[in-house]
C-alpha cells in the first residue's frame, strides 16, 4: 500500500518541509523525512530560525562561543550560523537534487526581512547569501513586495535560484510571473544557462482563511457563516489557473522551449489553525501537478498518518472558486483590503521574528564564555 505522502508524490506534488535547525541535521532526522515521508526540500524563514536557535541554544553554543571570541556583531553571527545550517541541510539534499535534475532537493534562506521594502539592499543580500551558502541546490527567499519585484528579477538574472514568498493576491501573483519571466529573459540575454535557473512562488493559505474568517464572523449573516474556511483553497486554486494561463503563453513558452523552468506555485502556511478543520486541508484539497507543498511537521504527519489523496484536487475547480470570491464580495467582504492587511503582517512578523533572534544572538554572544587571547 503505497503512503499519503508517496500518493502526494506520484501525484505531481513536491513536499518540503517548513523547518531546519541544526539539530534535525545533526541527529538524523532530516535523512530519516527524506526516506520515510518523500520530504524533497526544505523552507526557512526567521521565525524558524529564531525557534532553531532560541529553543536549541546548546546546538549552537560551541559556534556562538567562537564567533563572540572573534568579536563577530549579532548579524555577523546570525549570518554565520544560518548558512551553515543551509549548506549542511543542502547537502544532505544533494542525491534528491541530483535524482530531479535539479527541480528537487532545494534548501531556502530568507534575505533579512528589514530589507522588505529596499530593492537594492534586497539584491545585494541574495547575492552574498548566494555566494556564502555555495550550493547549487539553494533558494534565495525573496518577498513579494512592490520592492521586491525588482529584486527578483535582477536577482534571477544572475542565474541564482529564487523562492518568492509571501505572496496573498492574484494580482501581486501575476506580477510575480513576469517578474521571474523577465529575469530569464535578462538572464538568456546575457548568455546564462537558464536550464540552471529555478523558481517557486510562495502562495500562502492558511492565513488567508485566518483574516477572511475573520471579518465573515463580524458580518454575522448566514450567507457569511456559509463561506467560512473557503477563501484560502479557492485563492490557491485561482492561483493554479492563473499559472497554468500565463506558462502557456507565447511568451513563456518561447523560454520554456529554451530550456527554461516554469516557475512551479508553491503552497505555504498550510498548517491549519482553526481546529475544527480537518488537519490536511491545505494538502488534500490543493493537490495538483508542477506544485510544491511546504508543511510543518505537524501537517507533514498528519498527512503521513491519514492524508486522503484521491488525485488532482484543483484543475477543474476555477469556476467554483470564482464564485466563492464572487459570494464573498456579495456580503461585504473587501478581498483586496485582506491581502493587503496579511502581506503588511507577513512582513511585521517576520521583522519581529528576525529581531527576537538578534536579541537571543545578542545575548548568547554576551554569555560567551571569554578566551584568552
Amino acid at each position: 500500500m503505497s503512503t499519503p505522502t508517496e500518493k502526494l508524490s506520484a501525484y505531481g506534488v513536491s513536499i518540503w518541509l517548513d523547518d531546519l535547525s541544526r539539530e534535525r541535521i545533526t541527529s538524523g532526522n532530516l535523512t530519516e523525512l527524506i526516506s520515510s515521508r518523500n520530504v524533497t526540500g526544505v523552507t526557512t524563514n526567521p521565525t524558524i530560525f529564531q525557534g532553531a536557535i532560541g529553543g536549541g541554544g546548546h546546538a549552537y553554543a560551541d559556534q556562538i562561543a567562537q564567533l563572540a571570541a572573534q568579536g563577530a556583531s549579532v548579524d555577523d553571527a546570525i549570518f554565520a550560523a544560518t548558512t551553515d545550517d543551509v549548506r549542511d541541510a543542502a547537502d544532505i539534499f544533494r542525491p534528491v537534487y541530483d535524482a530531479t535534475g535539479g527541480v528537487d532537493g532545494r534548501v531556502s534562506i530568507e534575505v533579512s526581512p528589514d530589507l522588505a521594502h529596499d530593492t537594492e539592499g534586497t539584491i545585494a543580500q541574495a547575492k552574498e547569501l548566494w555566494a556564502t551558502v555555495g550550493r547549487p541546490n539553494v533558494h534565495i527567499k525573496i518577498p513579494a513586495t512592490k520592492a521586491g519585484l525588482p529584486a527578483i528579477t535582477a536577482v534571477l538574472a544572475e542565474g541564482i535560484s529564487v523562492n518568492v514568498t509571501l505572496i496573498f493576491s492574484l494580482e501581486r501573483y501575476a506580477e510575480v510571473i513576469d517578474a521571474y519571466l523577465s529575469g530569464i529573459e535578462k538572464a538568456q540575454a546575457d548568455g546564462k544557462d537558464i536550464s540552471q535557473i529555478h523558481s517557486v512562488a510562495s502562495f500562502f493559505v492558511s492565513r488567508v482563511d485566518t483574516e477572511v474568517d475573520k471579518r465573515l464572523t463580524a458580518i454575522g449573516t448566514d450567507e457569511a457563516a456559509a463561506l467560512k474556511s473557503l477563501a484560502g483553497v479557492a485563492n490557491a486554486r485561482l492561483a493554479y489557473e492563473l499559472y497554468e494561463k500565463e506558462f502557456a503563453s507565447s511568451r513563456a513558452k518561447a523560454l520554456t522551449d529554451a530550456g527554461a523552468h516554469p516557475q512551479r506555485p508553491l503552497w505555504a502556511s498550510t498548517g491549519v489553525k482553526d481546529p475544527s478543520l480537518p488537519d490536511t486541508l491545505y494538502v488534500t484539497e490543493l493537490v495538483a501537478p508542477g506544485t510544491v507543498n511546504t508543511m510543518p511537521e505537524k501537517t507533514l504527519e498528519a498527512t503521513f498518518d491519514h492524508g486522503e489523496i484521491a488525485g488532482d484536487a484543483v484543475t477543474g475547480t476555477y469556476e467554483a472558486a470564482h464564485k466563492v470570491f464572487a459570494d464573498l464580495a456579495q456580503v461585504g467582504v473587501d478581498f483586496a483590503d485582506v491581502t493587503q492587511v496579511l502581506e503588511d503582517e507577513g512582513v511585521d512578523k517576520f521583522i519581529a521574528s528576525w529581531h527576537d533572534l538578534q536579541a537571543t544572538v545578542r545575548a548568547a554572544l554576551e554569555k560567551a564564555p571569554e578566551v584568552s587571547r
